[in-house]
């Protein structure tokens, strides 16, 4: 399965953005899919993750209630609509599918590469 993330850009605290992950390949209906990101200097750590149906969802803490991961299978793609953006958001953004064990935990087997995220204050 090839990943590809899109989506990202430029944009002013209090925006939106949305993401797209996009599969190729294979489907990957089957798959939890999830995001991460990583800021500079900083580790990657989880954003959202979605199961194979979009009934389990799973967000960090720090965007609960300001982004939505959805998918759409008959698409192949999963997406991250971002709201009500802060600076602190600013990072790349990775997608990935199939975890090994807990989505949160960024044991994958597959990775996408990465958009840029920028949110200006």
């Amino acid at each position: 399965v090839q990943l590809q993330a899109s989506g990202g850009g430029l944009v002013q605290a209090g925006g939106s953005l949305r993401l797209s992950c996009a599969a190729s390949g294979r489907t990957f209906s089957g798959y939890t899919v999830g995001w991460f990101r990583q800021a500079p200097g900083k580790e990657r750590e989880f954003v959202a993750a979605i199961n194979w149906s979009g009934v389990r969802l799973y967000y960090a803490d720090s965007v609960k209630g300001r982004f939505t991961i959805s998918r759409d299978n008959a698409k192949n793609t999963v997406y991250l609509q971002m709201n009500s953006l802060k600076p602190e958001d600013t990072a790349v953004y990775y997608c990935a599918a199939n975890p090994r064990g807990d989505p949160r935990r960024g044991e994958y087997d597959y990775w996408g590469q990465g958009t840029q995220v920028t949110v200006s204050s």
